[in-house]
């Protein structure tokens, strides 16, 4: 049992004020749910629309279907009524709109005169909210205690808030009361209610992070903001930079100076910022860079969504040096990842490039509070009983990791980094015979930095017919692909990455060869994790699902395909 809610209408219309003010409710009162958003690259206007799915336990992925239709504006209704479910209903203001004759569905309340009445039109949204209570049968408690902790420092907008909220259940009490049952709900109320950059935000300040440096740009921009928010309760500096190349260069300075510290961009930002990422592998410094990615080439589509920059992360910049790639898949997961992101840089001294997306980035889920005692803080700094003297900031060692202190660190020792190559003290040399022994030396790590990373998660059948393969945010949608197409006999499981380089292979060249078919599911043109998969295993899938339109793909949308290829 489920409800799934559609809030649509033109950009500055509220559907976000509907959406986060009714989420946060059910979250509180124990129901799981996911909100994701679809919006356009402006401020006022064109269509922009949001969805919730209520369930008992917290949904992965959001579904095209829509029992409540919230049309704040006519355009949505003619663009989603086909989604709706016959027993589903269209909650609609009269005064901006009328439904064709045929339409016996609407619920029609007027939004903004009522909100009008309550103290002034920009409080419509909370009217709709009224209603929706009314059609799922809640109470207004929940909402009414998130009223006032939202307005109560913007005097009397807590009571007209309140006013507007409750003439929406006055209103909807004439056309349909609870006649959409909620699903039954968890005991436990104590969820979080958060979108993946707050998430992200959340993992960057818990491993340490201090600084933070970056230019806004869509989607990546959540984090900045999240962070910036927490400055004035805790010790770290955000800078907005001119632009990336200064964001990415202050970043460096700030960990050469031994501050744990943080870049986010997308990819045109992440374009500019390729020289930096070359030099913060020549300099051997820790380097995190959150790469939210959207559609190009060029800007593209900015506010929308697509997995493209993945052979750019693992090939970005100039020269040869190591580096990792990790992904965002789930809120859960993403967490710990971006801890294990800050870990790895230090420890290796190399750029971790964290990859995200806008289906990440801005869509919520009710999660499990994390647990903070799970992440580590271990800078990896130089010992003073653990050096050789002089110190030598590129000494050469077996395993390419040299000791790494910050500067006045050790009393008469100079730290000396060099963009040029150099020699074992940071000199720059021209020398053939050390350039060898410098190069070899960085790219030793790779070998250490393979076996750090985690093999991709097996979930359905353990010994497969057909086997999915994902990365990144797909995971959600294939998980529920999988639940699906086992339920219908099908001996299926997915596969999928949230470390992708150095590439992980054992699982890889154990399941490949056995199963039937194998399906790798990406949201870009060209299939780039299953072409990764062959060059690096000379193993190839039978058939790629490819969607690059920026919008996520949905369970149906996966199903039919693999059906499909069943049937062929």
């Amino acid at each position: 049992m489920e409800v799934n809610i559609l809030v649509g209408g033109a950009a500055g219309q509220g559907m976000d004020t509907v959406m986060n003010l009714l989420g946060k409710s059910l979250v509180r009162e124990g129901y799981g749910l996911i909100y994701t958003k679809d919006y356009m690259s402006r401020v006022r206007g064109g269509h922009n629309f949001s969805t919730l799915r209520i369930a008992g336990g917290t949904p992965w992925t959001t579904v095209h279907s829509v029992d409540i239709l919230v049309a704040l504006n006519e355009e949505t209704y003619k663009l989603h009524q086909h989604k709706l479910a016959p027993s589903g209903r269209v909650i609609y203001d009269p005064e901006v709109f009328t439904l064709p004759e045929e339409e016996d569905r609407g619920v029609p309340v007027e939004l903004k005169n009522l909100a009008e009445e309550a103290g002034g039109k920009v409080m419509a949204n909370t009217v709709a909210v009224g209603v929706l209570l009314v059609l799922l049968g809640m109470g207004s408690n929940t909402v009414e205690v998130l009223l006032e902790e939202t307005f109560k420092d913007k005097e009397g907008m807590v009571s007209k808030n309140v006013n507007a909220l409750k003439s929406g259940m006055s209103a909807a009490e004439k056309f349909c009361s609870a006649c959409f049952p909620l699903p039954p709900k968890s005991e436990d109320s104590q969820k979080l209610f958060v979108d993946g950059n707050q998430v992200l935000g959340m993992a960057a300040l818990g491993s340490g992070c201090r600084f933070l440096s970056a230019y806004p740009m869509t989607p990546s921009t959540g984090v900045m903001n999240y962070l910036a928010g927490k400055s004035k309760e805790y010790p770290v500096v955000v800078e907005q930079a001119e632009d990336e190349i200064a964001a990415i260069n202050m970043t460096l300075g700030a960990s050469y100076s031994g501050v744990r510290s943080l870049t986010c961009t997308s990819g045109g930002g992440f374009s500019l910022m390729v020289e930096g990422l070359s030099l913060a592998g020549m300099i051997e410094t820790p380097l995190v860079i959150i790469l939210a990615m959207r559609p190009g080439p060029a800007t593209g589509l900015p506010t929308r969504t697509e997995q493209g920059d993945l052979e750019f992360a693992i090939h970005g910049g100039h020269g040869e040096f190591p580096r990792a790639v990790l992904t965002a898949t789930s809120h859960e997961d993403a967490f710990y990842r971006l801890n294990k992101a800050f870990e790895l840089a230090d420890r290796y001294q190399t750029p971790v490039i964290f990859l995200s997306d806008q289906n990440f980035a801005d869509t919520h889920r009710s999660v499990e509070p994390f647990d903070f005692g799970r992440l580590s803080y271990n800078r990896h700094l130089v010992e003073e009983d653990d050096y050789e003297k002089p110190y030598q900031r590129y000494r050469l060692t077996e395993n390419g990791i040299s000791p790494r202190a910050i500067p006045g660190q050790f009393p008469g020792e100079t730290v000396l980094v060099d963009s040029d190559e150099h020699d074992q003290n940071g000199n720059i040399i021209e020398s053939a015979e050390e350039r060898n022994q410098m190069s070899g030396k960085r790219m030793r790590k790779l070998k250490a930095l393979a076996e750090e990373m985690d093999e991709p998660d097996l979930y359905g059948d353990p010994r497969p017919e057909t086997l999915l393969i994902g990365w990144g945010s797909t995971y959600g949608v294939l998980r529920e692909t999988i639940d699906a197409l086992s339920a219908s006999g099908l001996k299926i499981a997915m596969l999928h990455f949230s470390d992708i380089w150095p590439l992980p292979q054992k699982r890889l060249r154990t399941l490949l060869p056995e199963v039937r078919l194998s399906c790798c599911v990406e949201n870009n043109a060209t299939g780039q994790l299953a072409s990764l998969i062959r060059r690096e295993t000379g193993l190839a899938v039978d058939k790629r699902i490819n969607k690059n339109d920026g919008r996520p793909f949905m369970p149906d949308e996966i199903i039919k395909e693999v059906e499909k290829y069943h049937e062929s």
